[in-house]
């Protein structure tokens, strides 16, 4: 049986990793693309469950950056390219919902228009797929 500390410790080969590690992850298509990174992440405060991945998408030295909120669900880590994969091409992904810094300041987890956007475009593209 392992002691408490060996399994409080996730090992770097494990499924767990932590936040900080996930900051600047880069998102790449099925193609290869590099179309963003990672800049944070949204937790469900009742649950602990990560919700939306935040990619940094376009702008230069984060003048005109937007952050699409990405659900965590659309995400899978390849690790030949130590870096998440999602099935949208740059320009699909320039359709889906974006915030600069502010707006995304000014949305919560619970403001329905905010999760209505997210969920629809991305339940919609997978219904398309």
């Amino acid at each position: 049986m392992a002691d408490a500390t060996t399994a409080a410790t996730p090992t770097r080969n494990g499924d767990l990793i932590i936040g900080r590690r996930v900051k600047d992850t880069p998102v790449f298509n099925t193609f290869g693309d590099k179309i963003g990174s990672i800049e944070d992440f949204s937790i469900e405060k009742s649950t602990g469950k990560v919700r939306y991945a935040l990619m940094s998408f376009g702008g230069f030295l984060g003048i005109g950056e937007k952050f699409h909120p990405l659900p965590w669900n659309v995400l899978k880590y390849d690790t030949a390219r130590d870096g998440y994969v999602i099935g949208l091409t740059k320009e699909e992904l320039a359709d889906a919902p974006n915030y600069t810094t502010d707006e995304l300041a000014a949305y919560g987890e619970s403001d329905v228009d905010y999760r209505d956007s997210i969920n629809g475009f991305y339940g919609r593209f997978a219904a398309l797929r």
